[in-house]
């Protein structure tokens, strides 16, 4: 997959969002469908995995933030499955009785939300599929480059390695086998590290838990030894904070490079101190504006020709109008020009008493 889209347009579009609707346009990399002046209320529906991640705590706000702002008079229903299923699909039944204009959706399982996706097309309820690409008649989906992604992850990983790279022993902690954006990532991380490094141990990690990311990681250890792993290319933070778990319960010393994603406050304040050598961040600004966009126009009945970049293939739909953005690498030395510049986090709160040593080390703080 091809990306038009540039960081910095990324990151200014997530200023942008933060700052206000005087602030916003199609500068900014988000087309919008008409302004707050546009006619028509509508009722759009946002379901959410869980609300404990980046998506409830970040995406949330700035999608019904948007939303308003592009239509006044919209209502917006969010709900969280709280990872389960059979709850996500009880959820995306309730929504197309209440008969909302337009869903937004961050699918638990891309697989198992087919049916409610075909249930909504019957009722011609458009979704959005959000960060995560859903199986059945999705109208648009947005997200961030999956393959870049992976390819940025495999970058820093030898980057780290140096001129240790050739012959280097690698432990691949991808993703949950049933995300598409799983195999998005692993592609783009094998694009970089193939025939440059041993991929020594590759797992799939269920249900992107930390927990079995750990279990993984302690076989992997105990299969090549604990002094025997150079490298360890990890999916995401979550995953990231378990294999660190399991190397330091092996007294592994000094830790080896491991990759993440999704820029957790963890995760970086783990970047400070040398456990986590890279994150990737996908600024949430643009994302969430896309996706209130294109739910605003869709609801109104318009097309997402001025939205889209992209078209994008799924197992059941092929020619999905997409938005696919361009993510960000994060070292200990681009924290500061990445999630601090675009206001994820302050330094206050990277630099905790806990971390103020490192931090000062890192050049964050004096």
């Amino acid at each position: 997959m091809r990306t038009r889209l540039r960081g910095a347009a990324a990151v200014l579009a997530g200023l942008c969002l933060l700052a206000g609707p005087a602030a916003c346009g199609k500068a900014a990399g988000v087309h919008e469908p008409g302004g707050p002046g546009s006619a028509g209320a509508l009722k759009i529906g946002v379901l959410l995995p869980d609300n404990t991640s980046r998506l409830y705590h970040f995406d949330k706000p700035l999608i019904e933030k948007k939303i308003h702002q592009l239509c006044p008079a919209c209502t917006v229903e969010v709900v969280s499955a709280e990872h389960d299923v059979a709850t996500q699909q009880q959820q995306m039944d309730a929504m197309i009785t209440k008969r909302v204009r337009v869903l937004i959706l961050d699918a638990v399982d891309s697989k198992s939300l087919r049916s409610p996706v075909e249930s909504a097309r019957a009722a011609r309820i458009p979704v959005v599929a959000y960060d995560r690409l859903v199986e059945g008649p999705v109208s648009a989906y947005v997200s961030f480059n999956g393959r870049r992604v992976g390819q940025l992850q495999g970058e820093a990983l030898l980057q780290a390695l140096g001129d240790r790279a050739r012959g280097a022993r690698i432990v691949m902690m991808n993703g949950d086998s049933t995300d598409p954006n799983s195999a998005w990532f692993e592609q783009g991380a094998l694009d970089v590290l193939r025939g440059k490094v041993t991929i020594a141990k590759s797992y799939e990690t269920a249900g992107w838990r930390p927990e079995n990311a750990n279990s993984n990681m302690s076989a992997a250890i105990s299969s090549l030894g604990a002094g025997n792993i150079d490298g360890v290319y990890s999916a995401n933070d979550g995953l990231a904070a378990g294999i660190i778990s399991a190397l330091e319960a092996a007294k592994v010393s000094p830790l080896p490079p491991v990759t993440g994603q999704d820029a957790e406050l963890a995760a970086i304040q783990r970047i400070v101190t040398g456990d986590q050598y890279m994150t990737v961040h996908k600024p949430f600004g643009p994302e969430a504006g896309t996706a209130a966009a294109m739910a605003v126009a869709l609801g109104r009945g318009k097309k997402l020709d001025g939205i889209t970049t992209h078209t994008v293939n799924s197992p059941t739909t092929r020619g999905i109008p997409a938005v696919l953005l361009t993510p960000v690498s994060v070292t200990v030395h681009r924290i500061k020009d990445t999630v601090v510049k675009d206001h994820t986090y302050t330094i206050e709160q990277i630099c905790t008493p806990k971390f103020a040593s490192a931090c000062q080390k890192a050049g964050l703080t004096r």
